[in-house]
């Protein structure tokens, strides 16, 4: 998920926090001048800060490499937890950790790591610039321009960020998916890697077959993301306070890791049931569902309403150390860049 955009806020625009949350400003009516004025300030912030824009890429996408190298085990057995294949459906954890180990060795527990790794720096590039323009957008509609967000605010501009990175994360997660439930243990298995699933699940259905659950990615990383960078937020404001610093920066590289660990565990704590949702229908053969509806009412028809949860666990036991890596890995990089500045 996209945690390393708070950080860049952080870095580069050097955001100010007061000392208390402050009340959502009264917003002016929307209209069409306000949403053009949103959209220029957006062009000039990112042909204005060149620099710092590419130093927040490249360290972007070292944080979100960390974090899928991390947490990736206990996604593929989120996957297969809700997909109920290779053995999913009725083992533990622990139990589909060892089964995987006996039958498909170490690597079986990165099947499908490819495809994240590959997407995670246009994602988290598109995460920060989406949250970025998010809370230019609104800011826009704020009396006072200049007066730092509120933490409902974030949360509107978290949930615009979800909107461009879900351009690519769709596809990303459709393939990463379809590679996790498939098993070496009965035979050659469908697709031998990353290229070859997206050419063959292209040649079947064309671009529509690569997008499938879109929609339903969207739903699960639209709220996930408002509840990633208000949590966020609200434990850094928490630890500002209780500190009595009044710069975020001065916070420690600990309580840093500890709010990114927080927040993707909240994260995940409201993203879990469309994104079971979103598993089993990526990963169905052709026809199988008619659409969105049909996933939802076939699910708990047939396993009940706690079905909706299924994976759960390893989600949970994933967002922290998963998260708390991508910091640790963005604070590294972002050193290393330190001449870009």
């Amino acid at each position: 998920y996209p945690s390393t955009a708070i950080i860049m806020r952080i870095s580069d625009h050097k955001i100010h926090y007061p000392s208390t949350v402050m009340a959502t400003s009264t917003a002016s009516t929307p209209d069409a001048s306000a949403m053009v004025e949103a959209a220029q300030e957006v062009t000039v912030s990112a042909s204005s800060g060149g620099g710092s824009l590419l130093k927040s890429l490249l360290a972007g996408g070292v944080g979100g490499t960390m974090a899928v190298l991390v947490g990736h085990p206990f996604d593929l057995v989120k996957v297969r937890m809700q997909t109920g294949t290779v053995g999913g459906s009725t083992q533990s954890v622990l139990g589909i950790m060892r089964n995987t180990l006996a039958t498909e060795g170490v690597r079986g527990l990165y099947r499908g790591v490819s495809a994240p790794i590959v997407a995670v720096s246009p994602v988290y590039a598109l995460s920060f610039w989406g949250y970025d323009a998010g809370q230019l957008v609104v800011k826009s509609f704020k009396k006072d321009k200049d007066s730092p967000l509120s933490l409902p605010e974030i949360a509107i501009a978290g949930g615009l960020s979800a909107f461009p990175a879900t351009m690519v994360m769709a596809p990303t997660e459709r393939i990463k998916c379809l590679l996790q439930v498939q098993s070496h243990a009965g035979g050659k298995p469908q697709y031998t890697g990353m290229m070859d699933c997206a050419m063959k699940v292209y040649k079947t259905g064309g671009i529509t077959s690569l997008y499938r659950g879109t929609a339903l990615t969207l739903m699960r990383d639209g709220p996930g993301s408002i509840a990633w960078f208000s949590v966020y937020e609200l434990v850094k404001r928490e630890m500002v306070r209780i500190q009595g610093i009044e710069d975020p920066s001065q916070l420690s590289p600990l309580a840093v890791v500890v709010a990114g660990g927080f927040a993707g565990m909240a994260c995940w704590g409201v993203s879990i049931p469309p994104d079971v949702l979103k598993s089993r229908y990526q990963t169905a053969s052709e026809g199988t569902y008619t659409g969105i509806l049909d996933v939802y009412k076939t699910l708990v028809r047939q396993e009940g309403y706690g079905a909706l949860l299924t994976g759960f666990k390893p989600a949970m036991i994933r967002a922290f150390p998963a998260n708390a890596a991508c910091f640790l890995g963005m604070e590294v990089a972002k050193k290393a860049l330190a001449f870009m500045d």
